[in-house]
């Protein structure tokens, strides 16, 4: 007998109804609509929630890089084409000089949004984050804001440094730390994890984890990445654990999705398409309804990425470097007004969104 319930609810027009009046919708109906409802439905049932939030034609967005701090990791995901075991040659670890010529180059660029993202390195400390973020923090002050790790990252170097999530956020806030991001999510469930990621923390550590970032006063969001071998019930688990986690905290503050790219990789495999993955944002739009910014992934879809913001997406980033999605067939290019003229193509009017909370220093007044 399946275990998939038979919903109730089988027709658009009486989900249109849910959606139109406020109301919430399961997993039973978002089965329903990527199952059955065409492209213009979907659009039109985002739509709507995104104007909950947003005014219509408009969008922002972010200049911003991923700086890869280290790249020796022994999680040994198969989906990922960037890390070095630490007994393997290549691998690296940053200076605090070498992350500064990158943060300069981010500000040249008209960037003021850094995100770290390295790997579980057992060789690094956490006195060397610690110094890190609290040189970042006295060198460039508000003027520029950074995420600083992954949870995934966040949980390992706890763990490596025999503290609590509550002790190590803490000691991370101290250190200048402001945000923490929800990387390393993939996909939340355990089976995922089990297949894909068996030396990454499981899902109920992960939103622990999370909660205790939260908890500790920083800030966090959500992310998704889709087009393993996930399944559609694996991928509404997923969303259903982050809108409980939001009803239940409201930290995120913001919620990504992008798309795997698999070249290089030990999976392997081939490349969803970019009509699918834009049906999936529209699904997220709606069933996160609590959570204010849906943003579209410039990283991995490179302008096609803009299509998204007629499937419920508002935001993006424009980023200037990413070595993990790089190594994995990822292609960047820093002509920004040309990815921006997509967005206008659209009607929409695209508008920076600075992230740092000083007057940045390239901005005339």
């Amino acid at each position: 007998m399946s275990q998939i319930a038979t919903s109730t609810t089988t027709t658009f027009s009486e989900i249109a109804g849910k959606v139109t009046e406020g109301s919430r919708i399961g997993r039973d109906e978002a089965r329903w609509l990527w199952s059955n409802a065409s492209d213009e439905e979907l659009r039109s049932l985002a739509a709507m929630v995104r104007g909950r939030f947003h005014a219509p034609a408009t969008c922002t967005y972010m200049v911003m890089r991923i700086i890869n701090y280290t790249n020796v990791c022994v999680a040994q995901c198969d989906y990922c084409a960037f890390y070095k075991l630490p007994s393997q040659d290549g691998g690296y670890v940053l200076s605090q000089e070498d992350v500064f010529a990158k943060l300069d180059e981010l500000l040249a660029l008209g960037g003021d949004l850094a995100a770290f993202n390295g790997g579980f390195n057992p060789h690094l400390p956490l006195s060397y984050y610690c110094e890190l973020f609290a040189a970042i923090r006295a060198r460039y002050g508000d003027g520029l804001e950074f995420y600083a790790l992954t949870i995934a990252e966040f949980m390992y170097l706890a763990d490596h440094a025999k503290l609590s999530y509550s002790e190590a956020a803490a000691r991370l806030k101290d250190a200048g730390v402001r945000w923490i991001t929800g990387g390393g999510s993939e996909i939340l469930t355990e089976e995922f994890r089990a297949r894909h990621s068996k030396f990454k923390y499981t899902v109920a550590q992960y939103f622990e984890a999370q909660r205790a970032i939260v908890e500790a006063g920083l800030k966090t969001t959500a992310t998704m990445v889709i087009g393993f071998d996930e399944s559609l019930e694996e991928r509404l688990e997923h969303l259903e654990r982050t809108r409980q986690f939001q009803d239940e905290t409201g930290g995120l503050a913001s919620f990504l999705c992008w798309t795997f790219k698999p070249y290089f990789t030990q999976i392997g495999g081939i490349e969803i398409t970019t009509a699918e993955y834009l049906r999936h944002l529209a699904l997220c739009r709606i069933y996160l309804d609590n959570i204010p910014r849906i943003r579209t992934s410039v990283l991995t879809q490179n302008e096609q990425a803009l299509g998204g913001l007629n499937y419920g997406a508002d935001d993006f980033d424009l980023p200037i470097e990413d070595e993990v999605t790089q190594k994995a067939g990822a292609t960047i290019s820093l002509d920004f007004e040309r990815i921006l003229n997509y967005a206008r193509e659209l009607g929409y009017t695209p508008t920076y969104r600075h992230v740092s909370l000083g007057q940045p220093p390239w901005v005339e007044v």
